[in-house]
Parts: structure tokens; sequence; C-alpha cells
């Protein structure tokens, strides 16, 4: 009995420990601003739902001030998300994003940099649809240029730049020589990493192969990125990926 209890009283006091540990971790965050930029609502035409959720949920827990950001733009085209087909429809990147922001959303024009500390770009396919052409266009890409302007600036302000899934190919694009991760390549967990990764190395970056509860940090250029649903994985590991690359963002900031 008397051992029972000194193996339950050494749990309890690592786990009370663990938990003073993270929420003094998280205290330490207290007071960031954060911009969240959107590419519209659904993962095969605009943000990825549980990874702008998951972001969210990361930032709050860190005590993080959050405000959210989409460009005032068509979507290059709506997705029947049942069928998994194109549709007819024409829809706004700004207006589909506030499903996902509540409505407290701004125009992507609005952004400034003085006024948030760090900023954040979950995935999905509207990051290489709406903020970019990488979809149709691959490396040879152009963003679009509210995008571009707003990377430009976190990057000169040296204010960290979270990126998940495909979002990583926006900094590739803009910021040269950059380091980024969007998964682990040759591996079928990550069926799409080795034809990404290839295309970020042949821009002059470099990519880091990290798994899907990892995420990668390039110190020089204040960028920590995840690979997200790149990988095909639960849902709670992409969870805690992002979560690395949001307390990253976070440490940084």
């Amino acid at each position: 009995m008397l051992s029972l209890l000194q193996h339950c009283g050494r749990n309890l006091l690592t786990a009370r420990t663990l938990q003073t540990v993270s929420s003094s971790y998280y205290s330490a965050q207290m007071g960031k601003r954060v911009a969240v930029v959107l590419a519209g609502c659904g993962v095969y035409d605009g943000s990825e739902i549980h990874e702008a959720s998951a972001v969210l949920v990361h930032l709050s827990r860190g005590g993080a001030t959050v405000n959210m950001f989409a460009p005032n733009i068509d979507q290059m085209h709506v997705v029947d998300h049942l069928k998994g087909a194109p549709s007819q429809e024409k829809r706004n990147v700004l207006v589909e994003s506030a499903r996902l922001a509540r409505g407290n959303i701004q125009d992507l024009s609005k952004l400034s940099v003085k006024e948030h500390d760090a900023v954040i770009f979950p995935g999905g396919f509207g990051a290489a649809k709406n903020l970019c052409t990488w979809a149709v266009q691959g490396k040879d890409c152009s963003v679009n240029d509210e995008v571009k302007a707003a990377l430009q600036a976190f990057h000169s302000e040296g204010k960290p730049i979270g990126l998940c899934c495909i979002s990583p190919v926006l900094a590739a694009k803009v910021i040269p020589g950059c380091e980024v991760t969007v998964g682990i390549e040759k591996d079928d967990k990550y069926p799409d990493t080795a034809d990404t990764a290839a295309a970020i190395n042949q821009l002059g970056c470099k990519h880091v192969s990290k798994g899907v509860g990892e995420s990668h940090v390039d110190e020089k250029n204040k960028l920590v990125t995840t690979c997200a649903f790149m990988c095909n994985a639960p849902i709670h590991e992409i969870f805690d990926g992002i979560g690395s690359m949001v307390q990253g963002v976070l440490k940084l900031a």
C-alpha cells in the first residue's frame, strides 16, 4: 500500500509539474497581438476549417489577442464539398472567411504590421488558389498583392510568421532563401510533400522534412511552419503540430 501511494504521489507530482510548466509558458506569451489571414471557408476552395480552428484554439490558450483578415476578392472557383467538384457559383473570399471568424473579420488591406506582433496563415486549397496561384501554376505562381505586402511587411519588421499545410509556399515565393516544411519527403503518409518540396527547393529556398507533430523554425527569417493536412494523419496529430507552430510563433513574438 505504501509503495502504491508513493507511486501515485510521483505521478501526481509529475502531472502538476507539467501543468505548471505549461501554464508558465503560456502566461509568458500574454498580450501578444496576432493577425490570422484566412482564404475562404472549406478545404477545397478556402481555408481548412480544422486548421484555422486549431490555430485559434492554441492562440487563445496562449493568451493572444487575435484579429482576422482576408482579401476582398472573388475565389478562384467554388467547389461543391459534397461532390468534390467545381460548381458554377461565385463567392467572395472575405465573405466566406467571415463564416470562420463568426463575422469578426476585416479586409486584408486594413492589416497593419505596426499593430500586430505576428501573423499566421492557416492552410487549405484556398491558400494555393486565392492567396496565390500555386494550385494551377506551381512554383511559377503569382502571389496576391495584399498577401505579398503583408508577408514582406512582417518580415522586414522582424516579426514572426506562421504557416501550415500548403501555405508555406507563400513564404517560399516572397522571402528568398527561407526554410520551411510541408512534411516528410518520400513517405506514403505525405503523398504531396515530395513534389511540393522539390518546387520549394527550385525556388532557392530550403525544404526541411518534419513530422506532422513537429514544426520547423527558420530563426533567421522568423518563420515557423508545420505540415498539418499535408500528412494523412489523425486530426489530433494535426492539432498538436499546429500547436507546436503557434507556440513557436508566440515565442518569437
